[in-house]
């Protein structure tokens, strides 16, 4: 009955894993479709509590903050997976160089690793999204060129242990080139642990998006950002208007749980082994 109560145990953890995907891509559609209304103000329904028709309440300007907040969502999520795409790419090449071209691509490649590790991560996000003229691409290249370097150390280390392989030493031998070994033999390995190293950026893409807008260093303050919405909220904090940074607050937090939810299923479902923790 052993392998029955396993099936069971991945067919429950496969369908909290579609429930999870589906109320964050209900929020990136959502954010989407209510955009513009967002952006809509109402003096005549300013700072109103939370109640049945506001359940987030309103800010000074009379804007709803559910509405706000899902569109504010919807764009760190979105960020979240360019960002968390791009750095994977990075991670991929750079791993994979540093294990197959050798001990000076190799110690190129750590000596980059260690540099950008080297610096505290939110000063370096603030550096490289001011240098970049901060906005939307500002944050998209400061994240993207600041989260690929623990998924390409663990993408190394996959690729040196595979390199001592027997199929790996033969297709070498037969003369097949380091790039073609790499991508046909290796890239197919490495998939599951690209996938899951990608799920799990997205949480850190999302708060550190959310962080720097906050700080001044990131998106615009027109736009309906998660971190343009928690900074305004702290001038009306003192006032009793709570509801303006907690229910965003809340959200944001759901939002990176959900995502390290999907990540921690996903590895115990490519990995067996890891079901019986």
């Amino acid at each position: 009955m052993g392998w029955f109560s396993e099936w069971n145990r991945r067919k429950t953890l496969f369908l909290f894993l579609i429930m999870a995907a589906l109320m964050l891509a209900a929020i990136t559609v959502g954010g989407r479709v209510l955009a513009d209304e967002a952006m809509v103000t109402d003096f005549s329904r300013k700072n109103l509590a939370p109640c049945v028709q506001y359940p987030f309440g309103t800010d000074w300007m009379g804007r709803d903050m559910f509405v706000r907040t899902i569109t504010g969502l919807s764009l760190s999520i979105r960020i979240g997976i360019l960002t968390a795409a791009v750095s994977a790419v990075i991670a991929c090449f750079m791993g994979t160089a540093a294990a197959c071209l050798g001990k000076a691509a190799d110690g190129i490649v750590a000596g980059i690793i260690d540099l950008v590790m080297g610096i505290p991560h939110i000063l370096l996000l603030i550096l490289i999204s001011f240098a970049a003229g901060k906005g939307f691409w500002g944050v998209m290249i400061g994240i993207s060129l600041t989260h690929w370097t623990s998924l390409a150390r663990l993408l190394r280390a996959e690729v040196m242990q595979l390199k001592e392989s027997q199929y790996i030493k033969i297709a070498g031998k037969l003369g097949m080139g380091k790039v073609r070994i790499a991508w046909k033999h290796m890239m197919p390995h490495l998939l599951p642990q690209v996938l899951v190293g990608v799920v799990l950026l997205f949480p850190h893409a999302i708060l550190h998006e959310a962080s720097i807008t906050f700080l001044g260093f990131g998106l615009p303050p027109e736009q309906p950002a998660i971190g343009v919405i928690l900074s305004e909220s702290m001038k009306y904090l003192t006032m009793g208007k709570w509801w303006l940074a907690l229910f965003p607050g809340l959200l944001l937090v759901f939002v990176v749980v959900l995502f390290h939810f999907i990540g921690d299923t996903l590895m115990t479902l490519i990995n067996p082994n890891q079901a019986h923790m």
